[in-house]
């Protein structure tokens, strides 16, 4: 069941509603079930591949001519070889543990009771998302092993994309006997069918949104349904001296931030600032030259920038606004530090999602650890390992910058909460 192309509060509640229903048979299904409807819904993605594609392509040639922006019409872009990954990325989440129905051992409490917590799905999901048709498979399949059903409002730029995807979904539902309300597309693109999704707090039980920083602040403001917020954030590197004492070590500072910048530009886990200890100032005109070399558009603070200009590596001046900014592109700012202290002081005040130090120092490493206060902290390692799927967990809904129910990568676990479960034998409480 989806909504028609125009709409109407009654189709977005009509969805909910059935939704709900079918939560209340997802909860209940044994393990098998599940895997046995993402391996189908796997499947039906192979056969489904040329209708997919076909429909992805005509999206991102309309999304080229409205003159959506570069990052967004990339994040849009679904190739063959992507289509299978996302098919993989189904069988993965299939082979997952299943979280649902896990307990606690029960405890025999002075009043003869005996209590214990059990772990069960949300309920109703609605995701809200801009661009990456690859969400709708991906939350599909964490939602269904999860025991959730779910609502999927994508932007207006995958209406056809998603369309192709949810007849995929559907007729992998439909193989294994399952509700097809289980997963539904809002296809509408007016913005008041969103509205109507954020206000059903009767029916829904949580909204993630995905998407840039204007798409969370409107859900916060507008919601009556709890908001998960995440996926939106400034991603650091502090690059400490010690780490750039042999070629070796240079060499590998320059690949893992060439990875993390340009791997894939318009990923939330992207870096957008390096923090550049003054005791690896040296190092950055070959770090710098590497970065250029593959498409970076670096933009540097005055004092990196007097490096970089005499070592004859393009740069130009960064302004205030080239900081604290999630760039999606593949510009990249520079700052130099005295020294961890400060780095830690700058990634306070703008970091929260996946912030990494470069050291060879144990000492600074634990500190970095100990005190950054971010979703994902990072020693040694590309902020790109800041993913679902990278670190085991199939698959994930979002990267919650939150604090509250879910921190980092969102996958089963994290779609599911727990409830209190009592057994007694006729006690009454004192």
């Amino acid at each position: 069941m989806t909504a028609d192309q125009t709409g109407s509060q009654s189709s977005v509640r009509l969805q909910a509603e059935q939704a709900r229903a079918a939560a209340r048979v997802l909860r209940t299904l044994p393990t098998a079930r599940k895997v046995a409807a993402l391996r189908a819904l796997a499947g039906a993605l192979h056969r489904h591949e040329s209708a997919i594609l076909t429909a992805n392509a005509a999206d991102v040639a309309a999304a080229e001519a409205a003159g959506l922006s570069a990052p967004l019409v990339a994040r849009l872009r679904l190739s063959a070889e992507g289509l299978r990954a996302v098919a993989a990325d189904v069988e993965a989440v299939a082979a997952l543990p299943d979280p649902v129905g896990e307990m606690t051992p029960a405890q025999t409490l002075p009043s003869g009771i005996r209590v214990s917590t059990r772990r069960v799905p949300l309920g109703v999901l609605g995701v809200i998302y801009e661009s990456r048709p690859n969400v709708t498979v991906d939350v599909a399949a964490l939602a269904l092993m999860s025991g959730n059903a779910v609502i999927l409002r994508g932007g207006k730029e995958t209406v056809r994309s998603n369309t192709a995807l949810e007849a995929a979904i559907g007729e992998a539902l439909a193989s294994q006997g399952l509700p097809p309300a289980a997963v539904q597309v809002i296809r509408d693109p007016a913005r008041e069918r969103v509205l109507e999704l954020l206000r059903l707090d009767d029916l829904v039980d949580a909204i993630i949104p995905r998407g840039g920083a204007a798409l969370h602040r409107f859900c916060v403001e507008n919601a009556t349904v709890p908001v998960i917020v995440g996926g939106v954030g400034v991603v650091h590197v502090y690059l400490d001296g010690s780490f750039t004492q042999t070629e070796d070590d240079v060499a590998r500072a320059a690949a893992l931030i060439r990875n993390a910048k340009l791997q894939k530009p318009s990923a939330c886990n992207a870096l957008d600032t390096v923090l550049v200890s003054r005791g690896a100032l040296g190092a950055l005109p070959q770090i710098a030259a590497d970065l250029v070399t593959h498409g970076a558009d670096l933009r540097a603070d005055p004092e990196t920038f007097v490096v970089l200009q005499q070592a004859g590596c393009p740069v130009q001046a960064a302004s205030e606004t080239d900081y604290g900014q999630e760039f999606l592109s593949p510009a990249l700012s520079l700052r130099v530090v005295s020294g961890l202290d400060e780095a830690l002081d700058w990634i306070a005040r703008y970091g929260n999602h996946t912030d990494v130090i470069l050291t060879r120092d144990p000492a600074q490493a634990e500190r970095f650890v100990q005190e950054v206060d971010s979703a994902a902290v990072m020693v040694n390692a590309s902020p790109r390992f800041n993913d679902g799927g990278q670190l085991g967990l199939g698959a994930e809904v979002a990267i919650s910058t939150q604090k509250l129910h879910a921190r980092g990568p969102m996958g089963l676990r994290e779609l599911t909460t727990t409830k209190w479960v009592v057994e007694g034998d006729g006690h009454v409480r004192a």
